[in-house]
């Protein structure tokens, strides 16, 4: 093989063979294919695009790079869940020991916070002693006795992806419905769960912006799911404001807890309901009512475990922050706008978030507010409250909280879930 020939394809609008991509993928993630010839097959496929078997074929080379988890062991049927990010987006926290609670192992691998987006890790890390680094007997028996597990992935799931994912983001071609479907869905096949249900964010918040191209992102992973043979759903939901009452770490782990003691957020229940339900139905637990398990304390309880057995104390209390600052509202009646991309900005800036993979975030730091969209606010009356270590952060936050707030702007709001995306 040539690598200037895949290139030269590629680059042709020609599809690639199957020998093909595997031996670029394999001979890349080697490093006998360098940077440069890899840069341009990426450029390539930005501008040429990729067909659905030919992405099939790209995606699991990617998974064939490192191994594939083998959860049979564990006698329950396993779902897995992933969201494409956003802001107050905690629904992880108490999806994961809700469907334990109902009988299916959750493996959830995830991710910290870039940018305006949150890290699931970064917010479970506000509280005292928990690590997210489990090893993989300790994650499997884990899984055996708590039924989930939420934790930092490996070096050995789809290696290719870090390579080219690292690659992708200096050569500006991050931007791309082939690369950004094969680089999630590798990962997540990776895992090993039995079904995969994914939440795909659109709205100012979200990577994706405009409706329709997050639809053709969630039908472009589906695909990939249910080639690999993991049964695969996807929910297209709303981010143009944000989700619940809390962005941040600790505030967020808060709303949470609160969710899981029967409380909390109408959205947020609301859409952790919706993926339990989807999770459970793809394996074949469809008639299990998740809502009671929020009820009768279940979910609390594998919360309560899951988070003691990654060396948490789910009683300690959580971060606070040294400093607060109160935003009031504008006007008098009904608040039409909470743009979430501002708010993941403010609360970035005050601390919550990070600029580069390797900087620190603060746990107490973000942002939460009394009223949601579509509610009803007095002008002058507590509406943000701005949480950082720091205060010389507020300014800047205050900057980015310009024009995010409206009320009777005659806006109308995406309904929470828009979409569901099937094989």
């Amino acid at each position: 093989m040539d690598a200037i020939d895949v290139i030269r394809t590629k680059r042709d609008g020609g599809q690639l063979s199957a020998d093909q991509i595997r031996w670029v993928i394999d001979a890349y993630t080697r490093g006998v294919v360098p940077d440069e010839q890899v840069s341009a097959l990426l450029m390539a496929v930005f501008f040429r695009g990729m067909a659905r078997d030919e992405l099939a074929v790209w995606t699991q080379a990617m998974i064939d790079s490192g191994e594939r988890k083998d959860l049979s062991s564990l006698g329950r049927p396993t779902a897995d869940k992933h969201s494409t990010g956003g802001v107050g987006d905690k629904t992880t926290l108490p999806l994961a020991p809700l469907v334990a609670a109902c009988g299916v192992a959750v493996p959830q691998l995830s991710g910290r916070g870039l940018g305006h987006t949150g890290g699931t890790l970064d917010k479970l890390e506000a509280i005292p002693g928990w690590r997210a680094d489990v090893h993989e007997e300790a994650y499997l028996a884990q899984l055996r006795e708590v039924g989930a597990v939420i934790c930092a992935a490996g070096n050995d799931l789809a290696p290719a992806d870090k390579k080219l994912y690292a690659l992708r983001d200096v050569t500006g071609t991050v931007e791309s419905i082939p690369l950004i479907a094969s680089s999630i869905m590798s990962k997540k096949i990776a895992e090993g769960a039995d079904a995969l249900v994914l939440d795909v964010k659109t709205g100012s918040g979200a990577f994706m912006k405009d409706p329709e191209a997050s639809r053709e992102l969630a039908r472009t992973m589906v695909g990939l799911g249910e080639a690999a043979g993991v049964h695969t759903v996807a929910l297209v939901t709303a981010m143009d404001r944000p989700l619940g009452r809390a962005a941040g770490n600790a505030v967020e782990v808060t709303e949470s807890v609160e969710v899981l003691a029967g409380g909390g957020p109408a959205d947020v229940v609301e859409l952790t309901l919706a993926l339990a339900r989807e999770m459970l139905a793809g394996v074949g637990r469809g008639d299990v009512d998740p809502a009671e398990a929020l009820r009768d304390g279940r979910a609390m309880d594998v919360w309560r475990r899951m988070v003691t057995a990654q060396g948490g104390d789910p009683d300690a209390p959580l971060p606070q922050p040294a400093e607060r600052h109160v935003v009031t509202a504008p006007a008098t009646g009904t608040l039409t706008r909470l743009d979430a991309y501002a708010l993941g900005v403010a609360a970035w800036r005050l601390g919550a978030g990070r600029a580069r993979k390797e900087d620190p975030v603060s746990a107490a730091a973000g942002v939460t507010w009394t009223a949601a969209v579509g509610e009803q606010v007095v002008a002058g009356q507590p509406l943000l409250e701005l949480h950082t270590d720091d205060a010389a952060r507020i300014p800047r936050a205050l900057e980015a909280l310009e024009g995010a707030v409206g009320v009777d702007t005659g806006e109308e709001p995406l309904p929470l879930l828009l979409d569901r995306i099937t094989a």
